[in-house]
Order: C-alpha cells, then sequence, then structure tokens
C-alpha cells in the first residue's frame, strides 16, 4: 500500500515509497505522479489523501476495504460533490443521488481520500489525459471504468470519523465539459435547453467551449485481463431459497421446478405463493404434493393478486443464506445456480441480476458491471441483506417495484452487479395474469396521469429534483411523437395536467403505503 498525500495541487508526501524519488516528478499533475507511482510499484493499492484529512485516513481498514484489484474507492465528506447535482439533468442513474452514510456506488469520486490498485490504473495509462484538475481526472477515470468493469464507490469507511470539508464548486465550464466528454454530444444540448428552462439561465460560453472537446467514451480501455478474486468469504452455507409469485401458469411452473430440480446446486426450499382472485379457487399445482422433489416446496396459496403482496409473503418464510427470486415462465441450464454462487465468491458482492434474455434473441456477452436497477425474476441475494426491504405496495399492478427493491438495497449499502453468464431464458408465457383487470385509483378521471403515477412514486423517491426535471423533458418530446394532439401549445397545456395528475396520485400511493 502507497500512500499520496497532496495539498490539491502537487503530491507534499510519500509513504510506503521509499524508492521512488519525487524530484523526478515535482513538475507533475497529481494524476500524472499517481500514474508514475503505478509504473514503479504495480502490485501495490495506491491511496491518496488531502494532507489536511491526514489523521482522519483508515489506514487499518484499507487492505480489508480492497478485497479485490477492480475497485476504486473514495469518499467525499463534503455535503456537495465535483460535479454538481445539474448532472441530474442528463443522467437518471442512482449514482447520483449518493448515500453518504453507506457503502454506495457512484463514478462521483472524490480528491479528499480514496484509492485504486495499480494495475488498474496503469490500463488507463495513455487511454485518457493526466487532467491537472485531479478531481476531474478520477471523475473521469471512474466514469469511463464503470461502463467496463471498475466497480466505483463512495467508502464512507475510508474515514476514521466523518468531518465536514468544504468543496470548491466547479464551474458550469467544468459541468459541460465533463457532459461532452463522457456522454454523448446531444446530451450537452439537452443540458443547455434544461438550464435554460428550469433554471433560467443560458450558460453560452460552457456550453460552446465544450463542443471543442473530444468525447472519451471510445478510448480502449481493456480491463479484462486483471485476474478477479474476492478475499471476502461472502459464501458460508451456500443454502439457497427460490422465491416464485405464479398465477395461472400451471405447466410454466411445473418446467421451471423441473429445472430446479436439475441443478447440480440444488436449492433447499422452493417458497410458491400462487394466487387466485377468484373468491372459491383453490390450488391447481396438484403436482406439489403427489411428485417427489428434492428440495423443500413452501406453497402459500392466496385470493390477493399482486406480485408486491406475492413476494412480501414469501420474503418472511426465506430460511436460508441465500435468496434467488425467479419467476415462473424462465428456463436454466443445469449449472444456473452452481455459476451464479461462483461469480458472486468471485466478486465478493451480496446482490447480482443476472442475464434475462427472450426466446428468437441470442444471450449476449459483456463484462460484470455496475447494474442501475434491479430483477424481482432474474437476482441472487444474500439473505441477511433483504432483512429490511420488501416490495413497496404502491407500486402493485404497476411498474418500478424492481428499481424501487434495488435503491432500497443501495441505500443499505449492497449494490447489485449484473452479471451476463450464468443466463435466464425468459419465456414470456401468454397465459397467466390477473383474470379481472384490477381497478386503479385514477383509471376514470377525465385527465389520465401521464407517467404513471407508480413511474412517477419511484422518480420522486429516488431522484433528485434535476433528475425528475430531465425525465419530464425527454417523456414531453418522446410522447409529442404517439399523441392525438399536434398543436404544440394545447399539448404543453394538457401535458402539464397530466404530469400534475401524475404526481399528485404518486404522493398519495407514496402516503398510503408509508409503514
Amino acid at each position: 500500500m502507497i500512500l499520496l498525500y497532496h495539498n490539491g495541487d502537487t503530491i507534499v508526501e510519500l509513504a510506503n515509497a521509499s524508492d521512488f524519488s519525487m524530484e523526478k516528478h515535482h513538475n507533475l499533475s497529481i494524476a500524472a505522479v499517481l500514474v508514475a507511482v503505478a509504473k514503479a510499484y504495480p502490485e501495490e493499492i495506491l491511496i491518496w489523501c488531502h494532507q489536511s484529512l491526514n489523521e482522519q485516513l483508515n489506514s487499518s481498514a484499507i487492505e480489508t476495504l480492497f478485497h479485490h484489484k477492480k475497485l476504486m474507492l473514495s469518499y467525499n465528506p463534503s455535503h456537495t460533490n465535483f460535479i454538481d447535482q445539474n448532472i441530474g439533468y442528463i443522467d437518471a442513474s442512482p449514482f447520483i443521488l449518493i448515500n453518504k452514510a453507506v457503502t454506495f456506488a457512484t463514478w462521483q469520486m472524490s480528491s479528499w481520500v480514496g484509492g485504486i490498485h495499480a494495475e488498474v490504473l496503469l490500463a488507463f495509462n495513455g487511454k485518457i489525459p493526466f487532467d491537472k484538475d485531479f478531481d476531474y481526472f478520477l471523475c473521469s477515470l471512474a466514469k469511463l471504468g464503470m461502463q467496463r468493469g471498475l466497480l466505483c464507490y463512495s467508502e464512507p469507511l475510508l474515514f476514521k470519523q466523518k468531518k465536514d470539508s468544504s468543496l470548491t464548486k466547479p464551474s458550469n465550464y467544468t459541468l459541460f465539459r465533463f457532459v461532452k466528454q463522457h456522454y454523448r454530444t446531444r446530451w450537452v444540448f439537452l443540458l443547455f435547453f434544461n438550464l435554460a428552462v428550469y433554471e433560467r439561465k443560458t450558460p453560452f460560453l460552457p456550453f460552446l467551449f465544450s463542443l471543442f472537446y473530444k468525447n472519451r467514451t471510445k478510448a480502449s480501455i481493456n480491463l479484462d485481463t486483471i485476474r478477479m478474486q474476492s478475499s471476502r468469504k461472502i459464501i458460508d452455507k451456500a443454502t439457497l431459497d427460490v422465491i416464485i409469485p405464479t398465477i395461472g401458469r400451471k405447466e410454466y411452473l411445473y418446467d421451471v421446478l423441473s429445472d430446479l430440480k436439475s441443478q447440480s446446486h440444488l436449492p433447499t426450499n422452493v417458497i410458491i405463493v400462487e394466487q387466485n382472485p377468484d373468491e372459491g379457487s383453490q390450488s391447481e399445482l396438484d403436482y406439489l404434493t403427489n411428485q417427489e422433489w428434492p428440495f423443500k416446496i413452501k406453497h402459500i396459496f392466496t385470493h390477493q393478486a399482486g406480485a408486491c403482496n406475492a413476494r412480501n409473503v414469501a420474503l418472511k418464510q426465506i430460511t436460508s443464506e441465500w435468496v434467488f427470486f425467479a419467476d415462473d415462465d424462465i428456463q436454466i441450464e443445469v449449472d444456473f445456480i452452481e455459476k451464479a454462487l461462483e461469480e458472486i465468491a468471485v466478486f465478493g458482492v451480496k446482490a447480482v441480476s443476472v442475464q434475462c434474455f427472450q426466446k428468437g434473441n441470442s444471450k449476449k456477452g459483456g463484462v460484470v458491471f455496475q447494474w442501475i436497477t434491479f430483477g424481482a425474476g432474474c437476482s441472487f441475494v444474500f439473505a441477511d441483506s433483504i432483512k429490511q426491504s420488501n416490495f413497496n405496495r404502491g407500486y402493485e399492478f404497476g411498474f418500478g417495484e424492481d428499481g424501487d427493491f434495488g435503491m432500497q438495497l443501495r441505500n443499505q449499502g449492497t449494490d447489485v452487479l449484473y452479471l451476463p453468464d450464468p443466463a435466464i431464458l425468459h419465456l414470456k408465457a401468454p397465459i397467466g395474469g390477473f383474470r379481472t383487470k384490477p381497478l386503479l385509483q385514477w383509471q376514470n378521471g377525465s385527465i389520465q396521469p401521464k407517467p404513471s403515477p407508480t413511474i412517477m412514486l419511484f422518480q420522486i423517491s429516488h431522484h433528485l429534483p434535476e433528475q425528475i426535471r430531465g425525465y419530464k423533458t425527454i417523456l414531453f418530446f418522446k410522447y409529442y411523437a404517439i399523441q392525438c394532439i399536434k398543436n404544440p401549445i394545447l399539448y404543453y397545456i394538457h401535458f402539464q395536467k397530466q404530469w400534475k395528475q401524475s404526481v399528485f396520485w404518486a404522493n398519495k400511493l407514496k402516503q398510503q403505503n408509508e409503514v
């Protein structure tokens, strides 16, 4: 472990690097010195820390925190980030609004304290410039790295105790430059538009100057050669419960159970919540009792329809170390569970969502990366991580419960990774569903909400105001092409009414389902 202390402009002290001569590099930027140290010590973890916070650095925790090489950790004790929240106007990911009380996935790195393995840093050498502004360099590296399998986190355990520090707010020049270099060019124009509409600001010069910067997203950065193996023992007993909500899909569910029966790593329990809203109806799943299964089946029958309720009922039945959230119309290979647990052990994480593809589509490759959502029908989660989580009933019969559950995990310090392999074939069964269409509270209103109140519920629950406004702008333009009002003024008035209705019902859903 090499420690680099800096004053914001230059490196002022090196620790544990007696063979490295600072005299030869004293005129270089902090980023350039960091890379030079990486070349000299390619097997070391490199830690940077502002000299004013050196006594707060939690050196004893670093070896444990960096449990594998593809990690970049940082912590910003300030209330503001280097790239301010206006980035939310063009970025709807969960990596913008950081919960600084827990380990939280984000590309928003900080020069106050952080670290990266030298081998990872060398993979970026020559691919991106050594920006003089160290914060900009770190954010750029993380933004590009996350797309290529680098796992980046805000990590409060890097400090012994929290200490608020002031951070100089970057200018609009920095914001527009960052957007131009790390997003598609069209987002620069959309950022300018949103600032003009919602902030009454017209930063022409930052917008214009940003167009001259070269985009960095196509840089040929390859992290695949870096060996991966977490030192964390994330799996102990390797017992697994499978949760399956089902309704009217007897044959498909049987095929799912047959696939589970053939697994090289058998589940301990399969928890099936069967729904049939018809009063007086009984279970149609006779094969659960008249056939032998190599695992215990916990079968719950209910007249209350709804996937959120069904999964919450199943969550109360969990007794194993791990949970596999599954759908009732999937196909998996015989080594699916075994492979998934192996990948979990390699990365040392407590939640993963696996690739789910449909018939007629080919399975896609790719790298393991930090996912922006969560799959309620294709995910493995450490059981202890969901003890404080549930599927919000406000999303029942709508969309967004998956993403909301994922955000609950993240806000408790559990990141969600996406695994391209193993994969699930989702059959999208044509039967099943609800025998009677549920009557939504807003269904008979003269002005129908846009977007769906459940989508708006997710927005107001987990996004910054800037992200909500950015979503509104995109929805406004996309919806115009498919609706019948072609007069732009009349359309704008109608859209505003629909948006207002959506906000009203989303807040209603939130109030009705607050615990």
